[in-house]
């Protein structure tokens, strides 16, 4: 078996040494460890986090703030416990100066401990666990993506709205299934007749259809990240529930990679996300034709968020001149997010989380007869704070 070490992936982007009047002299390097889940059913969604960072990074030069950067790219198995020793490894032996990466609560839940022991700040570009946005909130963390209620509470609004009354909820047993659960609640009107929490990582959903089909919901809203919710997808249409039942997920659940695996039975489903791929804004624009150039496929919102993480990285960087050893200044940078944004505007409120707004997406076809997801117009919730800041008494 290998050992952990021996499964980094280093991908290093080398600046060019400043000639300096006394001689040359290297360029001091920022350091990132990239820790995410690159194996297993969630794999395909620390990847686009992971291409999408790094496109970033090579679209800078190379350069954060004019300084070379090394992104150490490791791979946490979807596991608290090989996450939480690679993240030891990262801050003590490899000494980064930030890390990002995390897909799952649970890996980052168990990721804090030794990187905020360490003095490293974790920029997320995908978990929000309510932990961290409330009573755990901490000066070392800062999500670059949401936090993990928002999606859903929009969701909840958006099904409120559209007049439904019945609504089953299935959502992963896991702190972000959780939230998950608890933020659609929060907005949503209605009854929620029927909840299921099936085990992380599940791909067989007999009981959940079967669950289903006796409850008869109006409408039923699933949190399924990666491989559960493209299996679930299929298994509900093929079961032929999607006749009776209208599917409602955040954007995790119907995002490119889930329309690329699940394909025509995903035609007419609702979700909802801080940003799409057709959101008309400069940095977005550039952002999905880079994307596309480079990988040949369209961005997801994972990507996205690891391609915002590596811009708000970088205005550190660049807003210190590079004295990353100034914590203070750092997170003062990191606070003042001094970058466009592929979502458009944002800010962060006193919990280092977002303040933005999320909007409501349907799987249709596009000008090209591609299936994709299109914007449906007006945010559904505008300059959304999450619920848990009030309990955050970090101080400014």
């Amino acid at each position: 078996m290998l050992s952990l070490s021996s499964r980094f992936l280093r991908h290093t982007f080398i600046a060019t040494a400043a000639l300096l009047a006394l001689g040359a002299h290297a360029q001091a390097t920022v350091k990132v460890g990239l820790l995410s889940t690159l194996s297993g059913p969630g794999a395909g969604l620390g990847v686009d986090i992971r291409d999408g960072f790094q496109l970033a990074v090579k679209l800078a030069g190379g350069k954060f703030g004019g300084q070379a950067v090394e992104v150490i790219v490791a791979d946490d198995q979807a596991s608290p416990d090989v996450g939480r020793q690679t993240a030891d490894r990262l801050v003590k032996r490899d000494k980064v100066d930030f890390m990002t990466g995390v897909v799952f609560s649970n890996v980052m839940l168990a990721v804090g401990t030794p990187t905020f022991q360490s003095q490293t700040y974790y920029i997320s570009a995908n978990a929000g666990p309510s932990q961290y946005a409330g009573e755990q909130c901490n000066p070392f963390f800062f999500s670059a993506s949401y936090q993990n209620d928002n999606m859903h509470e929009a969701a909840g609004q958006v099904v409120t709205e559209k007049g439904f009354k019945r609504v089953a909820v299935i959502a992963p047993n896991y702190p972000a299934g959780k939230d998950a659960i608890t933020g659609f609640k929060r907005f949503f009107k209605g009854d929620v007749i029927s909840e299921a929490l099936p085990a992380l990582n599940q791909l067989n959903f007999g009981t959940e259809i079967a669950q289903l089909r006796a409850a008869k919901p109006e409408a039923v809203y699933i949190f399924l990240p990666g491989g559960m919710g493209i299996n679930f997808i299929k298994q509900f249409v093929g079961a032929g529930l999607s006749k009776d039942m209208t599917l409602f997920g955040p954007g995790f659940s119907g995002d490119e990679d889930v329309i690329k695996a699940v394909g025509e039975p995903m035609l007419g489903m609702f979700n909802t996300t801080q940003w799409a791929h057709d959101m008309d804004n400069a940095a977005n624009r550039k952002f999905v034709m880079e994307f596309e150039k480079e990988y040949g496929r369209l961005p997801t919102m994972y990507a996205a968020q690891g391609y915002d993480a590596a811009q708000l990285i970088d205005s550190a960087v660049r807003d210190t001149k590079g004295k990353l050893d100034d914590k203070a200044a750092v997170r003062k940078a990191l606070m003042a997010a001094n970058f466009k944004s592929v979502r458009g505007e944002f800010k962060f409120n006193k919990n280092q989380f977002p303040i933005q707004n999320y909007y409501l997406r349907m799987v249709g076809k596009d000008s090209k007869g591609r299936l994709t997801n299109r914007l449906l117009g007006a945010p559904v919730l505008k300059n959304h704070s999450d619920a848990y800041a009030a309990s955050c008494k970090m101080p400014a």
